[in-house]
């Protein structure tokens, strides 16, 4: 299919979605097409979700699971390699092109397309957060931004073709208590960034990609330009794990492990299953690190001490799980919890006005760092999408651009109301309220393919 401009664009995305096709081309690929200059490959959303739920054994690093769960790393570090591997296997042969994987099955989130922080269409690469001054490394004086594509396995795969099943009628029931992903869904998600590499010190001999991007956070206007592998997550569906049924984890890239350029250069930083609500102390935050702050109270963090391994990193509030470019004062599992559709509630503390936001480890701070159960939404009113936030932007996305299409083929009387409703609360930024702004987009430069 050509790429078209303009308001062509909204007629192509119809036409494509009221099919209902249960075969790959049900949604659109990506938001961003490159120039007519760019000739190599193209990102294809890999959509053919499973019809049936898999009934393969679980992935083997489930035996790995410490048991009695522990906050000492080492005892983690065999199930993490293992993950790590699952993550990487088949794919980063095939340029994660995962469709040409051929020892296992993956699957992306649809309606990651959409609005000023869609798909791009080289890798599929979606805006992230921007990066502060300082946030990784002393000697960084210069401000970055990140891009990421997030995959789900088989059994994931099946559940969002479940809630996708109708394209026109998105059903987060089915990860809404009493319902949720299945034990056996793994999530695995490269983080890439793009900052002065010559400011950042383990980002010597880099992974990179080229990615059509916008020239600065702030900006609207895109570029191809080459990122760098910063950061890989992944996540566990397992429900042996108290409290939350999930296991997070995340890897730092680290150059000098091999002295080449490789994804065996990426390190764990640690793994989380719960929010440790009962820690409220903040000692241990540590937004611009030059050593990496563990704090020895958490129990259901376990960070990597290794420091031959792994370079300094300001990890999450208080020394919980966090990755180099996700926000310092929150948490892997503190923010995915918040996921749920409608999305009554803001990813962060931090991430209402400056009035709004309560005291540092105040019974109204604590509210993000409970432990919620698989399937149980954050808030009263909501379902919950289960710790995807992938899931719950998506359905966000699909209703807000039904309002901007002034809701056609939508079943409810009023499209903008339930857009309004469902739009995501959140900020995928660092900064102060203040400083955020919606990035617009000029029409002209909008392609959908």
């Amino acid at each position: 299919m050509r790429f078209l401009r303009g308001k062509t664009v909204g007629a192509v995305a119809v036409l494509m979605l009221c099919t209902g096709a249960a075969n790959a081309g049900t949604f659109p690929d990506f938001g961003y097409a490159p120039p007519s200059s760019y000739k190599g490959t193209l990102f294809r959303l890999s959509q053919d979700y499973p019809k049936q739920l898999p009934k393969a054994p679980l992935p083997a690093f489930f035996k790995l699971l410490p048991s009695p769960l522990s906050n000492d790393f080492e005892k983690w570090r065999p199930y993490t390699e293992a993950a790590r591997k699952y993550c990487l296997e088949g794919n980063v042969d095939n340029d994660w092109v995962v469709q040409k994987n051929t020892v296992r099955h993956w699957y992306h989130a649809p309606w990651q397309h959409y609005g000023p922080l869609g798909r791009e269409g080289i890798h599929g690469l979606t805006k992230e957060a921007q990066i502060q001054v300082k946030q990784l490394a002393p000697t960084q004086t210069s401000t970055g931004q990140t891009y990421a594509v997030g995959i789900y396995n088989d059994v994931g795969g099946f559940t969002f073709g479940e809630v996708w099943k109708n394209p026109q009628d998105p059903d987060p029931s089915f990860t809404s208590k009493p319902n949720s992903f299945h034990d056996g869904t793994v999530v695995c998600k490269p983080l890439f960034a793009d900052v002065d590499l010559k400011q950042v010190p383990f980002l010597v001999n880099p992974v990179l990609w080229q990615a059509y991007i916008t020239d600065t956070f702030a900006s609207a206007n895109r570029t191809i330009k080459n990122v760098a592998l910063i950061q890989m997550d992944f996540a566990v569906r397992d429900s042996r794990v108290p409290g939350t049924g999930w296991v997070f984890g995340t890897f730092q890239y680290n150059g000098a492990v091999t002295g080449k350029s490789g994804w065996d250069n990426l390190v764990p930083v640690g793994v989380q299953w719960g929010n440790d609500p009962e820690d409220t102390g903040d000692s241990y935050t540590n937004k611009q690190p030059t050593v990496t702050k563990i704090n020895p109270n958490l129990k259901q963090t376990a960070i990597n001490a290794n420091t031959k391994e792994l370079p300094p990193t300001h990890l999450g509030w208080n020394g919980r799980l966090d990755g180099p470019v996700d926000n310092p004062i929150s948490a892997c599992m503190s923010c995915h919890m918040t996921a749920e559709s409608p999305q009554l509630a803001p990813m962060n503390p931090t991430f209402q006005a400056p009035d709004k936001v309560p005291p540092v480890g105040s019974k109204e701070w604590m509210r993000w760092f409970q432990n919620e159960e698989a399937g149980v939404p954050f808030s009263p009113g909501a379902q919950s999408t289960d710790y995807s936030l992938q899931l719950a932007g998506g359905i966000a996305n699909f209703y807000e651009w039904k309002c901007e299409q002034g809701g056609v083929f939508l079943d409810s009387p009023n499209a903008c109301q339930q857009a309004k409703n469902l739009r995501l609360k959140l900020m995928k930024s660092n900064t102060p309220p203040a400083q955020v702004f919606k990035i617009l987009r000029d029409p002209s430069l909008e392609e959908l393919h």
